[in-house]
């Protein structure tokens, strides 16, 4: 039987009896998530700062985009340092939709997502041909070439970029005055990547992610179309890509090519995700509030002398994990766990002799 196209198990393993542990982390998981998606709202309710406010945003954002990453990069296998492309594509599509046509910036926030998503078909029908770092030296290519486009390009308001306008306030517009509806959005935003991740991870389309980027030989001997599934892996990272650009121009309520296309853009949502357990479902999310902080930290204490600091700390962090935590924190974290319980296993039984 093919096991990458029918992952069920065999039916000896569905008959045998259910681990007690195995029964109890079943309903552990779901528990915990609920717990912290309920701790996650009453955060605004609790820390009433708006500039702390505004970092559990950024965080929630940094998340979001390294979760829509992780699709591509994680499970595919295909590390693209160009998202920023579709990134800004969003967030034009929808500002520009919203401030030049006045069509609801809700429909505009989606609609920049199918563009993105349609785009990136045409750019991965190119790039895909290409393996390794050179698949990734093109995803930033066009990236670049993109942001020349936006630059230059006059409608989309050049290098000047585009303001939303102010003059309405309310859900209808998505313009907040206070910071607690983006963060409630934001969050949103976040668990509906993470539950299309997980849908993924747990279905036929996952295995076929995992296996083209585990072993891409025999998956394609088994029938699996590379290409169309790596396509598809593409056109999903970058629609939620492109959902988290709109949300950063109605937060910031003005866009322009340096603020949501630039490389250092890109790079963070790799590392974010490589930073907190590439491949995993909430390995960004640790990710995401590793780098938020430090960047914030970083921007504290240089100020305005510290412009680029951030790239400085993206390459040494890509060093350090690369070098002594490939598999990032949370693969750090069971590594731990597991040497504990041997020791701890060890302990015992010299205890027993």
């Amino acid at each position: 039987m093919n096991t990458l196209h029918s992952p069920s198990l065999p039916a000896e393993t569905l008959a045998a009896p259910v681990p007690r542990r195995l029964g109890r982390a079943a309903w552990l998981l779901p528990l915990a998530v609920l717990l912290a998606l309920l701790l996650a709202c009453l955060v605004p309710l609790l820390i009433k700062d708006p500039s702390h406010q505004n970092l559990a945003i950024l965080v929630l954002m940094a998340a979001q985009l390294g979760v829509a990453w992780n699709i591509l990069g994680g499970y595919a296998g295909q590390i693209s340092l160009g998202q920023a492309a579709f990134y800004g594509l969003g967030a034009y599509t929808s500002t520009i939709l919203f401030a030049r046509w006045g069509i609801n910036p809700w429909l505009a926030m989606l609609a920049g997502g199918v563009l993105s998503a349609a785009i990136s078909l045409v750019i991965g029908w190119s790039c895909f041909r290409l393996k390794g770092h050179y698949f990734s030296m093109a995803t930033i290519a066009v990236a670049e070439i993109i942001q020349i486009l936006f630059t230059n390009w006059e409608f989309a308001g050049s290098a000047v970029g585009l303001t939303i306008p102010m003059d309405q306030e309310g859900w209808a517009v998505f313009v907040f005055a206070s910071k607690v509806p983006y963060y409630y959005i934001a969050l949103g935003l976040l668990t509906l990547t993470l539950a299309a991740n997980y849908a993924i991870e747990k279905s036929y389309v996952g295995y076929y992610f995992r296996a083209i980027k585990d072993e891409p030989d025999a998956a394609r001997s088994l029938g699996i179309n590379l290409g169309r599934y790596k396509q598809v892996a593409f056109a999903i990272s970058s629609f939620f890509t492109a959902l988290g650009g709109s949300l950063y121009a109605q937060k910031e309520l003005y866009i322009d090519p340096a603020s949501v296309l630039h490389t250092g853009l890109s790079i963070k949502m790799a590392l974010v995700s490589i930073l907190g357990g590439v491949g995993s479902l909430f390995g960004p999310l640790v990710g995401a509030g590793i780098l938020t902080l430090i960047e914030e930290g970083t921007r504290t204490l240089f100020g305005g002398s510290g412009r680029g600091t951030d790239l400085i700390v993206y390459a040494a962090l890509i060093v350090v994990v690369a070098v002594y935590y490939p598999t990032g924190a949370l693969g750090w974290l069971k590594n731990f766990r597991a040497r504990r319980n041997t020791r701890r296993a060890q302990a015992a039984k010299g205890e027993q002799a």
